[in-house]
């Protein structure tokens, strides 16, 4: 511990991003990006922004993307938020929403930064074990709590919760905050938006980094009642009153516009996902049904651990987490089906040897 850290900082387990390792010719699996470009309308909306403008500060409540985001899910402005990535807004939803007496429910293998935020902000939280398939069990969340976040569909796992099953859990804790975290719902799920105007209590996070191919602009919102959104706005301008730069606003408006592109590229992702796990299922692995734009497997038979060395020997990086219950799994990111291809011959000759 430095002499000049608080206690809290001393105290914090930070949170780890997936390793951006800078190899030559490298297939990268790890980090769960778009393998498609962004919208070209996107791309020429940021270009548009570079000029003199940039010596102002952009509009600190961002209106012109809230009304995009609105539009496009049938809500209004005052019903969405939007902060520097997903990241930021969940962040943001811990302290304004989440930090109360009773702990917090979360899944037991779900997004590891959710109990660095608890650490970072003091909120007790208590996890709830997935099912033996991995899979989220409305009833085991029937207990005493000060909140609920999950990601949907789940990550690392890739598993969904349906629809139906998701408004059971929100309506049967009334007067708790359900976090319902999207970040990659669009390659499979169904968005939980159309529930927030009959449940007060619902807040839906969700991402441009992902299905928007925009990971490198730091885009994410919210979705919910007013009064959630006051909460997440009264944080964020005790915070930071500028979180998204001019050019991260314009490209976002652009990219939720161009409807087009963003369902061409959902789509190629998802044909390549139901190819991929086609071909790693007659590897003989077992792969967790995914509505995301990643799989999660194992191989009976071969160390986790040694898979992804021996790929990383090959200039193909997967992510391999060393936590209890899924130390034996792989989390694959979606690529191109050129990359998708280099990694199933890889993995058929190292299986081999």
């Amino acid at each position: 511990m430095s002499r000049f850290w608080s206690a809290v900082v001393d105290g914090l387990t930070p949170y780890v991003p997936g390793e951006q390792p800078k190899l030559p010719s490298l297939i990268k699996l790890n980090t769960n990006e778009n393998p498609y470009g962004p919208s070209p309308r996107a791309l020429a909306a940021i270009r548009a922004e570079i000029d003199e403008r940039l010596r102002l500060y952009p509009d600190p409540n961002a209106e012109r993307l809230k009304a995009a985001i609105a539009d496009h899910y049938g809500v209004t402005p005052a019903q969405v938020f939007v902060g520097n990535g997903s990241d930021e807004v969940l962040g943001h939803a811990f302290l304004a929403l989440l930090k109360h007496e009773r702990p917090i429910l979360f899944p037991d293998v779900s997004y590891s930064f959710y109990p660095v935020y608890c650490g970072l902000y003091g909120v007790d939280y208590r996890t709830v074990p997935l099912t033996e398939t991995f899979e989220i069990r409305v009833e085991d969340y029937a207990q005493p709590n000060g909140g609920i976040v999950f990601p949907n569909p789940n990550a690392p796992t890739g598993r969904l919760l349906p629809l139906a099953a998701v408004e059971r859990l929100v309506a049967g804790h009334p007067d708790s905050v359900v976090v319902v975290d999207e970040a990659y719902v669009d390659f499979g799920g169904e968005t939980a938006i159309a529930l927030v105007g009959r449940h007060p209590n619902l807040l839906v996070v969700q991402t441009f980094s992902k299905s928007r191919s925009l990971a490198g602009l730091r885009v994410g919102f919210a979705v919910g009642h007013a009064e959630l959104i006051e909460a997440l706005e009264r944080v964020k301008n005790s915070f930071n009153s500028y979180p998204l730069d001019r050019l991260a606003i314009a490209g976002a408006v652009a990219a939720m516009e161009d409807r087009a592109h963003f369902e061409t590229t959902r789509q190629a992702v998802i044909r390549t996902r139901q190819w991929l796990t086609l071909e790693l299922d007659r590897l003989g692995f077992e792969v967790l049904p995914s509505a995301a734009n990643f799989i999660f497997c194992h191989h009976p038979w071969r160390d986790a651990a040694e898979l992804a060395a021996a790929l990383r020997a090959r200039s193909i990086i997967v992510r391999h987490f060393r936590l209890p219950r899924i130390d034996q799994h792989l989390r694959i990111t979606i690529g191109t089906d050129a990359e998708c291809a280099a990694l199933v011959v890889a993995l058929r000759d190292i299986l081999v040897r």
